[in-house]
Protein backbone atom coordinates (compact mmCIF):
# COMPACT_ATOMS: atom_id res chain seq x y z
CA UNK A 1 0.00 0.00 0.00
CA UNK A 2 2.78 2.13 0.85
CA UNK A 3 4.40 2.05 -2.43
CA UNK A 4 1.34 2.03 -4.11
CA UNK A 5 0.42 5.71 -2.68
CA UNK A 6 3.84 6.56 -3.30
CA UNK A 7 3.43 6.39 -6.52
CA UNK A 8 0.46 8.73 -6.72
CA UNK A 9 2.28 11.29 -4.90
CA UNK A 10 4.87 11.29 -7.21
CA UNK A 11 1.82 11.35 -9.94
CA UNK A 12 -0.14 14.07 -8.78
CA UNK A 13 3.58 16.08 -8.35
CA UNK A 14 4.59 15.86 -11.16
CA UNK A 15 0.56 16.96 -12.77
CA UNK A 16 0.41 20.14 -10.25
CA UNK A 17 4.14 21.23 -11.75
CA UNK A 18 2.76 20.76 -15.36
CA UNK A 19 -0.22 22.98 -14.19
CA UNK A 20 2.40 25.33 -12.86
CA UNK A 21 4.25 25.57 -16.26
CA UNK A 22 1.39 26.62 -18.50
CA UNK A 23 -0.12 29.34 -15.90
CA UNK A 24 3.22 31.43 -16.79
CA UNK A 25 3.27 30.37 -20.65
CA UNK A 26 4.39 34.11 -21.62
CA UNK A 27 2.78 34.12 -24.68
CA UNK A 28 -0.85 33.75 -22.97
CA UNK A 29 0.49 35.78 -20.38
CA UNK A 30 0.82 38.73 -22.59
CA UNK A 31 -1.59 38.38 -24.85
CA UNK A 32 -4.25 37.82 -22.06
CA UNK A 33 -2.86 41.84 -20.50
CA UNK A 34 -2.25 43.35 -24.34
CA UNK A 35 -4.47 44.24 -27.12
CA UNK A 36 -4.30 47.31 -29.76
CA UNK A 37 -7.28 50.04 -29.49
CA UNK A 38 -7.03 52.13 -32.40
CA UNK A 39 -3.94 53.40 -32.46
CA UNK A 40 -2.86 52.86 -28.83
CA UNK A 41 -1.35 49.67 -27.26
CA UNK A 42 -3.00 48.92 -23.89
CA UNK A 43 -1.43 46.63 -21.16
CA UNK A 44 -3.67 46.83 -18.18
CA UNK A 45 -4.78 50.56 -17.57
CA UNK A 46 -1.65 51.77 -19.14
CA UNK A 47 -1.64 53.35 -22.34
CA UNK A 48 1.37 54.05 -25.53
CA UNK A 49 0.14 55.42 -28.45
CA UNK A 50 1.72 53.45 -31.45
CA UNK A 51 -0.02 54.79 -34.89
CA UNK A 52 3.32 55.72 -36.10
CA UNK A 53 4.79 52.78 -35.31
CA UNK A 54 6.44 51.09 -32.03
CA UNK A 55 10.01 49.10 -31.48
CA UNK A 56 10.81 46.23 -30.18
CA UNK A 57 13.57 44.66 -27.32
CA UNK A 58 12.85 41.14 -25.94
CA UNK A 59 15.39 40.10 -23.40
CA UNK A 60 15.62 36.91 -21.50
CA UNK A 61 14.98 33.41 -21.59
CA UNK A 62 11.11 33.95 -22.67
CA UNK A 63 11.67 36.60 -25.19
CA UNK A 64 11.10 34.38 -27.99
CA UNK A 65 7.34 33.53 -26.96
CA UNK A 66 6.91 37.06 -25.91
CA UNK A 67 7.73 38.42 -29.04
CA UNK A 68 6.15 35.90 -30.93
CA UNK A 69 3.29 37.40 -29.32
CA UNK A 70 4.18 41.07 -29.31
CA UNK A 71 3.86 40.30 -33.07
CA UNK A 72 0.39 39.08 -33.18
CA UNK A 73 -0.42 41.97 -31.11
CA UNK A 74 1.12 44.44 -33.20
CA UNK A 75 1.75 43.28 -36.47
CA UNK A 76 2.78 45.83 -38.86
CA UNK A 77 2.80 48.82 -36.29
CA UNK A 78 7.00 46.78 -35.61
CA UNK A 79 9.36 48.86 -37.31
CA UNK A 80 12.24 47.00 -36.05
CA UNK A 81 13.14 44.94 -32.81
CA UNK A 82 15.29 42.41 -31.73
CA UNK A 83 14.62 38.87 -29.61
CA UNK A 84 17.50 37.12 -28.18
CA UNK A 85 17.08 33.38 -27.98
CA UNK A 86 19.36 30.84 -25.29
CA UNK A 87 21.86 29.15 -27.68
CA UNK A 88 20.67 25.72 -28.73
CA UNK A 89 16.82 26.57 -28.18
CA UNK A 90 14.18 26.68 -31.34
CA UNK A 91 13.86 29.54 -32.67
CA UNK A 92 11.11 31.38 -32.56
CA UNK A 93 8.83 32.26 -35.62
CA UNK A 94 9.22 35.84 -36.43
CA UNK A 95 8.55 38.40 -39.12
CA UNK A 96 9.65 41.70 -37.80
CA UNK A 97 11.99 41.29 -34.73
CA UNK A 98 15.28 39.54 -35.07
CA UNK A 99 15.62 36.58 -33.01
CA UNK A 100 19.56 36.38 -32.13
CA UNK A 101 21.08 33.26 -30.50
CA UNK A 102 23.17 33.92 -27.41
CA UNK A 103 24.59 32.22 -24.15
CA UNK A 104 23.82 31.52 -20.86
CA UNK A 105 24.59 31.53 -18.08
CA UNK A 106 27.69 32.69 -19.32
CA UNK A 107 27.98 35.96 -22.26
CA UNK A 108 29.10 34.73 -25.54
CA UNK A 109 29.68 36.45 -29.01
CA UNK A 110 25.79 36.28 -29.51
CA UNK A 111 24.96 38.02 -26.41
CA UNK A 112 27.22 41.03 -27.28
CA UNK A 113 25.61 40.97 -30.91
CA UNK A 114 21.85 41.02 -29.18
CA UNK A 115 23.13 43.90 -27.12
CA UNK A 116 24.34 46.02 -30.05
CA UNK A 117 21.34 45.40 -31.23
CA UNK A 118 19.34 46.22 -28.35
CA UNK A 119 20.76 49.58 -28.38
CA UNK A 120 20.64 50.38 -31.73
CA UNK A 121 16.82 49.14 -31.75
CA UNK A 122 16.63 51.93 -28.51
CA UNK A 123 18.60 54.52 -30.57
CA UNK A 124 15.91 54.30 -33.62
CA UNK A 125 13.59 54.71 -31.52
CA UNK A 126 14.75 57.94 -29.83
CA UNK A 127 15.50 59.85 -33.58
CA UNK A 128 12.06 58.59 -34.58
CA UNK A 129 10.33 59.64 -31.43
CA UNK A 130 8.60 56.20 -31.62
CA UNK A 131 7.94 53.98 -28.27
CA UNK A 132 9.68 51.46 -27.25
CA UNK A 133 8.06 48.04 -26.09
CA UNK A 134 10.36 46.40 -23.84
CA UNK A 135 9.70 42.60 -23.15
CA UNK A 136 11.97 41.48 -19.96
CA UNK A 137 12.80 37.86 -18.85
CA UNK A 138 15.32 36.35 -16.59
CA UNK A 139 18.16 34.83 -17.92
CA UNK A 140 17.96 38.54 -20.09
CA UNK A 141 21.87 39.79 -18.14
CA UNK A 142 23.89 37.11 -19.99
CA UNK A 143 21.38 36.89 -23.38
CA UNK A 144 22.47 40.31 -23.84
CA UNK A 145 25.75 42.44 -23.25
CA UNK A 146 27.27 45.18 -24.02
CA UNK A 147 30.30 45.62 -21.72
CA UNK A 148 31.73 49.40 -20.76
CA UNK A 149 34.98 50.17 -22.23
CA UNK A 150 37.88 48.56 -20.82
CA UNK A 151 36.07 44.99 -20.25
CA UNK A 152 36.18 41.98 -22.60
CA UNK A 153 33.87 39.62 -23.07
CA UNK A 154 36.15 36.97 -21.45
CA UNK A 155 36.28 39.50 -18.83
CA UNK A 156 32.42 39.22 -18.11
CA UNK A 157 32.51 35.70 -18.19
CA UNK A 158 35.24 35.22 -15.73
CA UNK A 159 33.78 37.32 -13.23
CA UNK A 160 30.53 35.99 -13.82
CA UNK A 161 31.51 32.11 -13.64
CA UNK A 162 33.45 33.59 -10.15
CA UNK A 163 29.89 34.90 -8.85
CA UNK A 164 27.65 32.18 -9.87
CA UNK A 165 30.18 29.74 -8.66
CA UNK A 166 30.64 31.80 -4.73
CA UNK A 167 27.14 31.69 -3.46
CA UNK A 168 25.96 35.25 -4.26
CA UNK A 169 22.68 36.18 -4.57
CA UNK A 170 21.15 37.00 -7.76
CA UNK A 171 20.86 40.58 -6.52
CA UNK A 172 24.40 40.67 -5.75
CA UNK A 173 25.62 38.91 -8.82
CA UNK A 174 23.67 41.97 -10.60
CA UNK A 175 24.69 44.55 -8.75
CA UNK A 176 28.03 43.83 -10.49
CA UNK A 177 26.85 42.88 -14.09
CA UNK A 178 25.19 46.59 -14.12
CA UNK A 179 27.85 48.21 -13.26
CA UNK A 180 30.05 46.27 -16.00
CA UNK A 181 27.57 47.31 -18.83
CA UNK A 182 26.50 50.08 -20.97
CA UNK A 183 22.81 47.81 -21.13
CA UNK A 184 22.07 47.07 -18.12
CA UNK A 185 20.96 49.17 -14.71
CA UNK A 186 18.56 51.16 -16.80
CA UNK A 187 20.64 51.95 -19.28
CA UNK A 188 18.41 50.85 -22.40
CA UNK A 189 15.60 53.14 -21.65
CA UNK A 190 18.31 55.57 -20.92
CA UNK A 191 19.21 55.39 -24.92
CA UNK A 192 15.65 55.53 -26.32
CA UNK A 193 14.57 59.01 -24.02
CA UNK A 194 13.03 60.55 -24.74
CA UNK A 195 10.63 58.42 -26.55
CA UNK A 196 8.83 55.99 -24.27
CA UNK A 197 9.70 53.18 -22.88
CA UNK A 198 7.15 50.50 -21.88
CA UNK A 199 8.50 47.20 -20.76
CA UNK A 200 6.84 44.51 -19.67
CA UNK A 201 8.37 42.09 -17.26
CA UNK A 202 8.51 38.42 -16.38
CA UNK A 203 10.24 37.98 -13.05
CA UNK A 204 12.57 35.07 -12.35
CA UNK A 205 13.77 37.12 -8.91
CA UNK A 206 12.38 36.84 -5.75
CA UNK A 207 10.51 39.48 -4.37
CA UNK A 208 9.81 40.54 -7.94
CA UNK A 209 12.62 43.79 -7.69
CA UNK A 210 12.24 45.18 -11.75
CA UNK A 211 15.82 46.40 -10.65
CA UNK A 212 16.85 43.06 -10.48
CA UNK A 213 15.28 40.98 -13.45
CA UNK A 214 17.79 41.03 -16.34
CA UNK A 215 19.48 43.11 -14.41
CA UNK A 216 16.91 46.31 -14.56
CA UNK A 217 17.84 47.83 -18.35
CA UNK A 218 14.38 49.53 -17.79
CA UNK A 219 14.54 50.77 -14.72
CA UNK A 220 16.36 52.91 -12.16
CA UNK A 221 19.26 51.26 -10.24
CA UNK A 222 19.75 51.89 -6.62
CA UNK A 223 22.79 50.07 -6.18
CA UNK A 224 26.33 51.70 -7.00
CA UNK A 225 30.25 50.69 -7.73
CA UNK A 226 31.30 50.78 -4.33
CA UNK A 227 28.38 47.89 -3.41
CA UNK A 228 29.74 46.15 -6.54
CA UNK A 229 33.26 46.34 -5.14
CA UNK A 230 31.86 45.33 -1.67
CA UNK A 231 30.90 41.96 -3.27
CA UNK A 232 33.47 40.82 -5.02
CA UNK A 233 35.37 41.48 -1.10
CA UNK A 234 32.77 39.83 1.10
CA UNK A 235 32.71 36.63 -1.42
CA UNK A 236 36.77 36.43 -1.77
CA UNK A 237 36.73 37.31 -5.41
CA UNK A 238 39.15 39.95 -5.29
CA UNK A 239 42.38 38.30 -6.28
CA UNK A 240 40.61 36.09 -8.71
CA UNK A 241 38.49 38.86 -10.72
CA UNK A 242 40.08 39.93 -14.03
CA UNK A 243 41.65 42.94 -12.88
CA UNK A 244 40.20 45.33 -15.85
CA UNK A 245 36.81 44.04 -13.87
CA UNK A 246 38.42 45.65 -10.45
CA UNK A 247 39.78 48.69 -12.41
CA UNK A 248 36.19 49.83 -13.86
CA UNK A 249 34.69 49.57 -10.42
CA UNK A 250 37.53 51.03 -8.25
CA UNK A 251 37.40 54.13 -10.70
CA UNK A 252 33.16 54.44 -10.26
CA UNK A 253 33.45 54.06 -6.41
CA UNK A 254 36.19 57.19 -6.63
CA UNK A 255 33.50 59.05 -9.25
CA UNK A 256 35.60 59.00 -11.63
CA UNK A 257 32.78 56.71 -13.88
CA UNK A 258 28.83 58.07 -14.68
CA UNK A 259 26.77 55.84 -12.28
CA UNK A 260 24.11 53.79 -13.48
CA UNK A 261 20.54 56.26 -14.00
CA UNK A 262 19.39 56.58 -10.27
CA UNK A 263 15.51 57.20 -8.77
CA UNK A 264 14.39 60.39 -10.05
CA UNK A 265 16.72 60.22 -13.48
CA UNK A 266 15.63 62.31 -16.44
CA UNK A 267 16.19 59.79 -18.72
CA UNK A 268 13.76 57.34 -17.40
CA UNK A 269 11.07 59.61 -16.73
CA UNK A 270 8.74 58.25 -19.51
CA UNK A 271 10.00 54.87 -18.96
CA UNK A 272 7.37 52.88 -17.00
CA UNK A 273 7.52 48.77 -16.37
CA UNK A 274 4.64 46.67 -15.42
CA UNK A 275 4.75 42.99 -14.07
CA UNK A 276 3.36 40.36 -16.22
CA UNK A 277 4.03 37.52 -14.11
CA UNK A 278 6.22 35.69 -11.68
CA UNK A 279 6.93 32.52 -9.48
CA UNK A 280 3.65 33.40 -7.03
CA UNK A 281 1.21 33.74 -10.49
CA UNK A 282 2.18 29.73 -10.82
CA UNK A 283 2.34 28.38 -7.29
CA UNK A 284 -1.54 30.62 -7.23
CA UNK A 285 -2.66 28.11 -10.76
CA UNK A 286 -0.98 24.77 -8.38
CA UNK A 287 -3.07 25.59 -5.61
CA UNK A 288 -5.96 26.21 -7.55
CA UNK A 289 -5.23 23.20 -9.36
CA UNK A 290 -4.48 20.70 -6.34
CA UNK A 291 -7.52 22.39 -4.53
CA UNK A 292 -9.72 20.74 -7.59
CA UNK A 293 -8.05 17.76 -7.82
CA UNK A 294 -9.23 17.68 -3.92
CA UNK A 295 -5.92 17.84 -1.70
CA UNK A 296 -5.49 20.21 1.17
CA UNK A 297 -3.48 22.52 -0.51
CA UNK A 298 -1.10 25.53 0.86
CA UNK A 299 1.24 27.48 -0.43
CA UNK A 300 3.38 28.62 1.95
CA UNK A 301 6.10 31.40 -0.07
CA UNK A 302 7.57 32.55 -3.38
CA UNK A 303 10.46 33.83 -1.42
CA UNK A 304 12.20 30.39 -0.40
CA UNK A 305 15.93 31.11 -0.95
CA UNK A 306 19.00 29.89 0.90
CA UNK A 307 21.38 26.55 0.36
CA UNK A 308 19.98 23.94 -1.60
CA UNK A 309 20.64 21.51 0.74
CA UNK A 310 18.86 23.44 4.02
CA UNK A 311 15.78 24.63 1.85
CA UNK A 312 15.22 20.87 1.31
CA UNK A 313 15.30 19.60 4.57
CA UNK A 314 12.84 22.79 5.73
CA UNK A 315 10.01 21.07 2.83
CA UNK A 316 10.77 17.81 3.88
CA UNK A 317 10.56 18.80 7.25
CA UNK A 318 6.94 20.06 6.75
CA UNK A 319 6.29 16.92 4.75
CA UNK A 320 6.55 14.86 7.50
CA UNK A 321 4.63 17.11 10.11
CA UNK A 322 1.55 16.72 7.77
CA UNK A 323 1.52 12.98 7.73
CA UNK A 324 2.43 12.79 11.40
CA UNK A 325 0.05 15.49 12.75
CA UNK A 326 -1.75 17.21 9.54
CA UNK A 327 -0.23 20.60 10.29
CA UNK A 328 -0.72 22.64 8.70
CA UNK A 329 -2.73 21.19 6.33
CA UNK A 330 -4.26 17.25 6.70
CA UNK A 331 -3.52 14.45 4.35
CA UNK A 332 -4.32 14.16 1.26
CA UNK A 333 -2.14 17.46 1.19
CA UNK A 334 0.23 19.35 -1.65
CA UNK A 335 2.88 21.95 0.08
CA UNK A 336 3.79 24.27 -2.82
CA UNK A 337 6.62 26.72 -2.69
CA UNK A 338 8.63 28.67 -4.70
CA UNK A 339 11.95 31.06 -4.87
CA UNK A 340 15.29 30.49 -5.97
CA UNK A 341 17.62 28.54 -3.92
CA UNK A 342 21.80 28.59 -4.14
CA UNK A 343 24.50 25.87 -4.61
CA UNK A 344 28.04 26.52 -2.69
CA UNK A 345 29.76 23.97 -4.81
CA UNK A 346 32.37 21.86 -2.56
CA UNK A 347 32.94 18.84 -5.04
CA UNK A 348 33.65 18.00 -8.66
CA UNK A 349 30.15 16.09 -9.48
CA UNK A 350 27.47 17.57 -12.19
CA UNK A 351 24.02 18.70 -10.93
CA UNK A 352 22.01 21.61 -10.52
CA UNK A 353 19.89 23.63 -7.31
CA UNK A 354 16.93 21.95 -8.04
CA UNK A 355 18.36 18.50 -8.30
CA UNK A 356 20.47 18.93 -5.36
CA UNK A 357 17.57 19.87 -3.50
CA UNK A 358 15.47 16.83 -4.29
CA UNK A 359 18.44 14.76 -3.55
CA UNK A 360 19.11 16.42 -0.04
CA UNK A 361 14.63 16.47 0.55
CA UNK A 362 15.30 12.45 -0.35
CA UNK A 363 17.63 11.86 2.37
CA UNK A 364 15.10 13.80 5.04
CA UNK A 365 12.06 11.71 4.18
CA UNK A 366 13.95 7.90 3.49
CA UNK A 367 11.64 4.80 4.57
CA UNK A 368 8.45 6.81 4.63
CA UNK A 369 5.20 6.08 2.18
CA UNK A 370 3.35 8.25 0.37
CA UNK A 371 5.39 11.39 -0.01
CA UNK A 372 6.69 12.63 -2.76
CA UNK A 373 8.85 16.43 -3.01
CA UNK A 374 9.55 17.87 -6.77
CA UNK A 375 12.33 20.77 -7.43
CA UNK A 376 12.14 22.33 -11.12
CA UNK A 377 13.56 24.96 -12.64
CA UNK A 378 10.36 26.58 -14.74
CA UNK A 379 13.17 27.57 -17.44
CA UNK A 380 13.52 23.57 -17.38
CA UNK A 381 17.05 24.01 -17.35
CA UNK A 382 18.67 23.00 -14.21
CA UNK A 383 22.50 23.84 -14.24
CA UNK A 384 25.10 22.55 -16.92
CA UNK A 385 22.61 19.55 -17.73
CA UNK A 386 19.67 18.61 -19.65
CA UNK A 387 17.08 18.07 -16.63
CA UNK A 388 14.77 20.85 -15.09
CA UNK A 389 14.92 18.94 -11.51
CA UNK A 390 13.81 15.58 -9.81
CA UNK A 391 11.74 14.42 -8.21
CA UNK A 392 11.89 11.90 -4.83
CA UNK A 393 9.81 9.90 -2.55
CA UNK A 394 10.43 7.91 0.62
CA UNK A 395 11.77 4.91 -1.44
CA UNK A 396 14.50 6.83 -3.54
CA UNK A 397 17.22 6.73 -1.16
CA UNK A 398 16.46 2.88 -0.35
CA UNK A 399 17.21 2.16 -4.59
CA UNK A 400 20.58 3.26 -4.68
CA UNK A 401 21.68 2.15 -1.19
CA UNK A 402 20.89 -1.31 -2.73
CA UNK A 403 23.22 -1.50 -4.95
CA UNK A 404 25.71 -0.66 -2.47
CA UNK A 405 26.27 3.49 -3.31
CA UNK A 406 26.63 6.14 -0.21
CA UNK A 407 23.68 8.37 -1.12
CA UNK A 408 25.32 11.25 1.02
CA UNK A 409 28.88 11.03 -1.05
CA UNK A 410 26.52 12.43 -4.28
CA UNK A 411 25.13 15.46 -1.84
CA UNK A 412 28.74 16.06 -0.96
CA UNK A 413 30.09 16.18 -4.32
CA UNK A 414 27.59 17.74 -5.94
CA UNK A 415 26.88 14.99 -7.96
CA UNK A 416 23.23 15.04 -7.96
CA UNK A 417 22.67 14.66 -11.77
CA UNK A 418 24.25 11.24 -11.49
CA UNK A 419 22.48 10.26 -8.44
CA UNK A 420 19.76 10.67 -10.63
CA UNK A 421 21.21 8.83 -13.56
CA UNK A 422 21.09 5.91 -11.25
CA UNK A 423 17.96 5.90 -9.53
CA UNK A 424 15.55 7.85 -11.74
CA UNK A 425 13.34 10.67 -10.87
CA UNK A 426 14.81 13.13 -13.49
CA UNK A 427 12.12 15.58 -14.75
CA UNK A 428 13.24 16.69 -18.25
CA UNK A 429 11.11 19.31 -20.07
CA UNK A 430 13.39 20.74 -22.44
CA UNK A 431 13.27 23.85 -22.56
CA UNK A 432 10.18 25.43 -21.62
CA UNK A 433 10.36 29.19 -22.95
CA UNK A 434 9.23 31.08 -19.57
CA UNK A 435 11.16 31.61 -16.67
CA UNK A 436 9.85 32.42 -13.13
CA UNK A 437 12.29 31.26 -10.54
CA UNK A 438 11.76 27.53 -9.45
CA UNK A 439 8.90 25.37 -7.87
CA UNK A 440 9.04 23.36 -4.83
CA UNK A 441 6.33 21.09 -3.89
CA UNK A 442 5.97 17.93 -1.75
CA UNK A 443 2.35 16.00 -1.99
CA UNK A 444 1.36 13.49 0.85
CA UNK A 445 -0.96 10.95 0.97
CA UNK A 446 -1.58 8.89 3.67
CA UNK A 447 -4.35 7.16 3.22
CA UNK A 448 -6.87 6.82 -0.06
CA UNK A 449 -9.94 9.07 -0.08
CA UNK A 450 -12.64 9.62 -2.45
Amino acid sequence: MGEELTAYARKLALTLVLEGLRAVDPKSLLKSRARVVESKLIVDDHEVNVGNGVYVVAIGKAAGKMAEAAEEILGSRIRAGVATVPRGTPSPRLARITPVAAGHPHPDEGSLEAGKLALRVAEEARRSGCPLLALISGGGSALAEVPVPGVTLEDLRSVNDLLLRSGASITEINTVRKHLSLLKGGRLAAAAYPSPVLALVLSDVVGDKLEVIASGPTVPDPSTYEEALDILKRYNLMDSAPRTVLEVLEKGARGELPETPKPGDETLSKAHALLLGSNLTALKAMDAYAKKLGLNSVVLTSMLQGEAREAAKALAAIALEVKRSSIPVAPPAAVICGGETTVKVRGRGRGGRNQEFALSAALQIEGEGGIAIAAIGSDGIDGPTDAAGAIVDGFTVKKVKRLGLDPRKFLEENNSYEFFNIVGGHIKTGPTGTNVNDFYLAVVIAQEWE
